[in-house]
């Protein structure tokens, strides 16, 4: 049989400081070759340092990789990824933050349940964790401590509550950036998002349609905002009207 394409979509946004580092994990991870293989497609989002630079730098020095990078006008995350999802012809699609807070070398993982067909939909969950790895977890949010790091824990809390209470699903963590999807599924929803609402939209539309999102635990090595974090208390706001707009209406 021959093996399944894993497109992974990077929107990028003024990320020149870890850009080339992340790329070389994607390119590092490991997919089993008889199951899998990559597609790389950089959103550069507008960005105003030279993030786009470091891709086509890295590109160059990988040329074995199929690497694509698609330059645009700064619109948002949402309209990145979506970009992205023009551009992406494997059969599965896979969001991928352009920091170094997500660990590549859980795509094996994640994408197991699509390729065996138990779902169409993998969420990587960063509280849902095997206890191996809450005690290293737990030592980095503890050194990248402080209230502003806490505020984005209870807020991605507050939309998972909220996702579950307005969808009926079980979620642990709805905001989290590892969404897999069968590239069908994901190509048939029609998205509006342009900033971070990309999150409850796509979720809340797929739970619309009653398919089952399967959760699976994630390493996650949060940064501050000093580091480069960029979403906002109010982006958090507008994801809960996004779950209740989409809940009531199409």
């Amino acid at each position: 049989m021959k093996p399944a394409v894993l497109s992974i979509i990077i929107p990028a946004y003024n990320e020149q400081g870890t850009i080339a580092q992340l790329l070389q994990k994607v390119v590092d991870a490991r997919l089993d070759p008889a199951k899998a293989t990559k597609q790389v497609i950089v959103v550069d989002d507008g960005s105003k340092d030279k993030t786009a630079e470091e891709v086509t730098r890295f590109m160059k020095a990988n040329k074995h990789v199929p690497i694509k990078l698609i330059r645009k006008p700064n619109g948002g995350k949402g309209s990145a990824i979506r970009a992205g999802i023009q551009h992406a012809t494997g059969d599965i699609i896979i969001i991928q933050d352009a920091d170094l807070e997500y660990d590549p070398d859980d795509y094996a993982g994640l994408i197991e349940p699509i390729l065996r067909n138990h779902t169409q939909v993998v969420y990587g969950s960063r509280y849902f964790l095997p206890e191996q790895r809450k005690e290293a977890w737990s030592k980095h949010k503890r050194s990248n401590g402080g209230f502003s790091y806490l505020s984005f824990v209870l807020g991605g809390r507050l939309i998972t509550w909220a996702t579950n209470l307005l969808y009926g699903t079980r979620l642990t963590d709805e905001p989290t950036c590892y969404k897999v999807f069968r590239a069908d599924l994901l190509k048939s929803i029609k998205l509006n998002c342009t900033g971070f609402e990309f999150c409850p939209e796509v979720t809340a539309k797929v739970a619309k349609r009653g398919m089952r999102i399967v959760e699976l635990p994630i390493a996650f090595y949060p940064r501050t905002v000093a580091e480069g974090k960029k979403i906002k208390w109010w982006d958090g706001i507008e994801g809960i009207w996004t779950l209740l707009r989409y809940r009531f209406s199409d």
